[in-house]
């Protein structure tokens, strides 16, 4: 059996209250406390109740990750999470949850790992798209680029040995810089005796181990050419660590590893661009204004968002976000989330997703607050981007980028600022794909879903021809 342990937790405590310019009996009331209760939790005289954390959990939800130790009671914390599934209904309180799980550990354990095969079913569900209609993948088995993408998303999107490395490289290249700028990325390369040539045209990268020359594209953007920069300086000097990486991840194909090469590296050109402490602590601060950040470290608005998905280093997690682009055709070509919104796997999102008009209307930030079938919100932003060609004859790329947090986190995201949150009026009801969402009364469907039958009245004609049967 477990034991019954204390959580003291008040330098912390104090420092979050701090930080949020909060008073002692502000942050008490906050909290259903008095102030000199508050107090002696800030001394570690008292410690920290499963009610206490209950309340923690629901007014600082994300400063509350950090507060939690590490070593942590990792059986009750799974088991919470079982339990907040929106699936079922009502909520348990802390305090018998660790009962729970302390006095009946093998029921716990076996809870937790019944609510996994649900949601591995569940999932399964959601990846109907990948069966249906997919070109070249009739047998099932999986595509190169889909074992790489399917490996980040195991791995949350997060590389914690990648990132810690990128993040003490950018401290030595930039110095008393912010981040690592053109000019100290291109003399730290010299240094390791690459050579350097800026060409009009051709790709935007290429290197030659041989010869260690390195070759750019002049007419691509600025921060473009930074992060081709930290791409190579990160290959170099995380190369060990990469190639330990890939060869330890349960990859079918040789065109699969090289693709996860190419990922890793382009994580740690992120990273080392973004250094990880330095990109959270300014994202909280400016609550996630991402045109704030690009300006502070000199990247684009994708990068900066991408970044954001990345933030999942345990005890320093950044908001749990989502994350992804989208072409002109509708395709996902990027997804990642750490919420509990899930994308489908190909094309075919939801056309009422706010992205889609992203990609129509571009250079500006479009804003949305939308549900999802299980009943959670989410606010969202996307904006279309265009990036040139360098020719006429040469189609410029246009696609948008698509970031959002739960509702509930609202507080810590600048653009939920205009948004009416209790207003039902104002949700738009999304879902992840036509094929798999349940809405019987959505007038933008473009087939019934793969896994309920329909009933079709000829003697009625609405928005939709038919009506999706139930049971």
């Amino acid at each position: 059996m477990m034991p019954n342990r204390r959580l003291f937790a008040g330098p912390a405590l104090r420092a979050l209250r701090q930080r949020r310019g909060l008073r002692q009996t502000e942050m008490a009331s906050m909290l259903g406390i008095s102030a000199s209760y508050l107090s002696q939790l800030e001394t570690d005289e008292r410690h920290l109740t499963p009610a206490l954390g209950d309340a923690l959990r629901a007014a600082f939800p994300i400063d509350w990750a950090d507060l939690e130790p590490a070593d942590g009671d990792r059986m009750a914390e799974a088991l919470r999470e079982a339990l907040e599934d929106p699936e079922l209904s009502g909520g348990i309180p802390g305090e018998q949850i660790e009962r729970l799980a302390r006095q009946f550990p093998a029921f716990a354990e076996r809870f937790v790992a019944l609510h996994g095969l649900y949601a591995r079913s569940r999932q399964r569900l959601e990846m109907v798209d990948e069966g249906i209609g997919l070109p070249g993948n009739i047998g099932g088995g999986r595509l190169p680029w889909e074992e790489a993408r399917d490996w980040f998303h195991a791995a949350n999107n997060y590389v914690d040995q990648i990132d810690r490395d990128a993040e003490r490289l950018a401290e030595q290249i930039a110095g008393d810089e912010a981040t690592p700028r053109i000019r100290t990325m291109q003399q730290w390369l010299r240094r390791e005796g690459v050579t350097i040539e800026w060409r009009g045209g051709g790709p935007l990268r290429r290197f030659d181990a041989a010869t260690r020359h390195l070759q750019l594209d002049s007419a691509q953007p600025n921060e473009s050419s930074r992060f081709q920069l930290a791409y190579q300086v990160a290959a170099l000097a995380l190369s060990g660590q990469i190639a330990e990486i890939v060869a330890s991840a349960p990859l079918q194909t040789e065109a699969a590893r090289h693709l996860l090469t190419v990922g890793l590296g382009n994580y740690a050109a992120g990273a080392l661009l973004m250094p990880y402490e330095r990109f959270r602590s300014a994202a909280r601060i400016l609550r996630h204004d991402i045109d704030r950040l690009r300006q502070l470290f000199h990247t684009s608005f994708e990068q900066c968002c991408h970044r954001l998905s990345t933030l999942q280093r345990p005890q320093s997690r950044g908001i749990p976000v989502f994350f992804a682009r989208v072409d002109m055709a509708g395709n996902i070509t990027k997804r990642h989330s750490a919420t509990r919104l899930q994308f489908g796997r190909f094309g075919g999102a939801c056309p009422l997703w706010i992205v889609h008009e992203a990609v129509a209307i571009p250079d500006r930030i479009h804003v949305q607050l939308a549900e999802m079938p299980d009943g959670i919100r989410y606010v969202s932003i996307a904006k279309g981007l265009v990036k040139p060609s360098g020719s006429y004859y040469r189609q410029p790329r246009r696609y948008a980028v698509v970031l959002g947090c739960e509702a509930a986190l609202a507080d810590e995201f600048v653009y939920a600022d205009g948004l009416n949150l209790k207003s039902d009026d104002a949700v738009t009801r999304i879902g992840i794909s036509c094929r798999i969402c349940p809405r019987d009364t959505c007038d933008q469907r473009a087939f019934p879903p793969s896994d309920k039958a329909i009933a079709v009245d000829p003697s009625q004609r609405d928005l939709v021809p038919y009506r999706i049967v139930e049971g």
